[in-house]
């Protein structure tokens, strides 16, 4: 497999990619914690269900990204398949979700979701060397 490197900092995009998945995975962590002790199961279940769907849409996301081109325009119209791609697979699954689990917690999904939408930017923004050799 070849290491594709991130433009602005040289990192291997895997890593870049990977750690931010981490950093939404331990963000719906801590709000499904959170949800669990201020309102039971079920907001926890909740507030899960709307972090995952974050996730997986920009675990996908990160796949289409990754396309390798040296061309700008390709470069960019992967960069829109894969935001497109990843609200599509998010709006899917939040709509199973709400079809799905009858006792959903709207509150807590919109949570979960939020904190794990958050995080990635965040993730994103912050990434240096140092932070992936960890």
């Amino acid at each position: 497999m070849t290491e594709e490197r991130n433009s602005t900092s040289g990192l291997d995009s895997n890593k870049v990619f990977s750690k931010m998945l981490q950093w939404q995975l331990s963000a719906t962590l801590v709000v499904v914690i959170i949800a669990l002790i201020v309102s039971g199961s079920h907001a926890a279940i909740s507030a899960l269900a709307g972090g995952l769907s974050v996730t997986v849409g920009a675990y996908f996301a990160s796949k289409i990204a990754q396309r390798s081109s040296k061309e700008a325009a390709t470069v960019l119209v992967n960069l829109l398949k894969a935001e497109a791609v990843k609200i599509v697979i998010i709006v899917v699954l939040l709509f199973i979700t709400f079809k799905v689990y009858k006792q959903l917690v709207p509150f807590a999904l919109i949570a979960g979701l939020a904190a794990a939408a958050l995080f990635s930017g965040a993730a994103m923004s912050k990434l240096d060397k140092t932070e992936l050799e960890i």
